[in-house]
């Protein structure tokens, strides 16, 4: 089995460039790959929008492997055959009814992207993925905690696929940004990685055998640790309609039995903000004082009378943050909002002048662990904090990238 990927929902190449540890350019601007893993096809394309800065950049750092279609609409056959699909997938809302005809069996709600990796990994006989999402997705929806990752573990379930998953900290192991992200790992049941999980006991998937245990150690004592077994739902729909359930930080999934729990995990000192500050000339994002009186507002304690729709009033509050952003801890979540004038945007100050500034965009993909100047193409500044903020940290997927490859080296 040769090492290949897609990658889909594929952004600026944040999983490629994570698994061939690419960190460098050359003087076309094309990534320089440090890795053995080949991309045979990815796939990005954003709605609503007519031009696509994220396949223009990806085009311009890796070539012409990457396709610009709506995802929903790429008939699967044509898409190369593949060991690893990997991607980034929106969190939404995950419900599914039975379609008119019995036949035709559960329906996911339309555009809703994670049932076109399903269609995929169905058609393909994919026999790995390694997914990343908002941890809040083990929680969502907030009227039933648990039902939308309870309807994909149960589909995964169906399709033929074991997993594990685990929320890391990029900053818990080395990084210099606080945030938290949930990866998914799958496998095609009757592998000889699934013959070898399915020996193993749960929990020491959770602390010590799994990809994710391997690659970001953990305390081996965990709290809360439970199990539920998914063949108490008949289907999806049943999932759907009557599933709550308090997902951990860790969980695993085999042959059906969910095992999850909550771990600690062995720290790794961060880098700092301070770390990945740019040297130089950074007069252009130095804050003027107006911008600095908005911020203080911004990120000042408040407390504000609101009307609802139904015209009942309540009071909406914030409390304060720090005036600026300290040089000496990890940054906090980037957000697709950075370098605008909003609370979340960080601030920090300007290692020549000492005066309150942005971050910029290099800063940005630092935090990402892209290289400088990565998303530097014709997109404009603003797109390139947009581009940062919903991306990844490359670092993680280069963290596991060595325990990944041994995995599926080991089934050739």
């Amino acid at each position: 089995m040769e090492k290949s990927v897609i990658e889909l929902f594929a952004g600026v190449g944040g999983f490629r460039v994570g698994l061939n540890h690419i960190k460098t350019m050359d003087e076309n601007g094309k990534a320089i790959e440090n890795g053995n893993w080949k991309f045979v096809w990815a796939d990005q394309w954003e709605p609503e929008t007519k031009k696509q800065d994220a396949y223009e950049c990806y085009k311009k750092r890796f070539g012409d492997e990457c396709s610009n279609e709506n995802i929903s609409k790429v008939d699967a056959e044509t898409i190369p055959n593949h060991a690893l699909l990997c991607g980034g997938f929106p969190c939404q809302d995950y419900s599914v009814a039975h379609t008119l005809s019995s036949e035709k069996g559960i329906e996911g709600k339309k555009g809703v992207l994670f049932w076109d990796i399903i269609r995929v990994l169905e058609t393909k006989q994919t026999q790995f993925f390694l997914l990343e999402n908002v941890d809040r997705l083990l929680k969502s929806p907030s009227k039933q905690r648990g039902r939308d990752f309870g309807i994909m573990l149960k589909t995964f379930d169906n399709i033929g696929y074991n997993m594990e998953w685990r929320v890391i900290n990029a900053a818990d192991y080395g990084n210099a940004q606080r945030r938290r992200r949930v990866f998914l790992f799958g496998w095609k049941k009757g592998l000889e990685y699934d013959k070898r999980m399915q020996k193993e006991d749960a929990q020491n998937i959770l602390t010590e055998s799994g990809l994710f245990a391997k690659s970001f150690q953990v305390e081996k004592t965990v709290e809360n640790y439970k199990h539920i077994d998914l063949g108490d739902y008949a289907d999806a729909v049943d999932v759907t309609e009557r599933f709550s359930y308090n997902f951990e930080n860790t969980g695993c999934m085999i042959q059906g039995n969910v095992y999850t729990a909550k771990t600690q995990p062995i720290y790794i000192t961060p880098k700092t903000v301070r770390d990945i500050q740019k040297n130089g000339d950074c007069t252009k994002y130095i804050l003027n004082e107006k911008q600095i009186a908005k911020f203080a507002y911004l990120r000042g304690n408040k407390k504000i009378l609101r009307t609802r729709n139904d015209g009942t009033q309540y009071y909406y509050s914030e409390g304060a943050m720090a005036p600026y952003d300290s040089l000496d801890l990890p940054g906090r979540t980037m957000l697709t909002s950075e370098g605008s004038i909003n609370r979340s945007t960080h601030i920090i100050p300007d290692k020549e002048t000492g005066k309150l500034r942005l971050l910029t965009p290099i800063e940005c993909e630092r935090l990402q662990g892209f290289p400088d100047n990565w998303t530097k193409t014709d997109m404009t500044e603003k797109k390139r904090y947009f581009m940062m903020g919903n991306a990844l940290v490359t670092n993680i997927i280069s963290a596991l990238e060595k325990t990944l490859s041994q995995i599926i080296e080991n089934e050739l």
